[in-house]
């Protein structure tokens, strides 16, 4: 069955760090592009951040930009979302989630509708 499983979520002060950790099941990543989106209380789903199958493209939502960075490692059948400097308004459920490209030079982008397979969710927290 495939799966998506998000992992290091959790409380963190302002200004702290996290690695939030996207690890497939029962298909591989090598053929997907991947996002990380994130919806807060009362808020719809948005889009942080995502990675084109080839790693050669990545995106930011402005609101990320210089402070989270995106990375695969197609190896281990994962994806990853380092997020430095964190914000109290960072605070939200993050997801990932995977969209099959048949094309390797295929971008990513934030449209929801345009993902096949999420995760459940990981709790980031940041407050003081």
């Amino acid at each position: 069955q495939e799966q998506l499983v998000e992992s290091g979520g959790g409380l963190v002060q302002p200004g702290g760090s996290l690695r939030l950790s996207c690890a497939a099941s029962g298909f591989t990543l090598n053929y997907y592009a991947i996002g990380w989106f994130r919806q807060a209380p009362g808020k719809e789903r948005e889009g942080v951040s995502c990675i084109s199958r080839r790693e050669g493209s990545t995106y930011y939502a402005d609101s990320v930009k210089g402070r989270f960075t995106i990375a695969r490692d197609n190896a281990k059948n994962t994806v990853y979302l380092q997020m430095n400097s964190l914000k109290p308004e960072d605070t939200a459920v993050y997801y990932c989630a995977a969209e099959l490209k048949y094309s390797p030079s295929s971008g990513c982008g934030f449209r929801l509708n345009q993902y096949e397979y999420w995760g459940q969710g990981t709790q980031v927290t940041v407050s003081s």
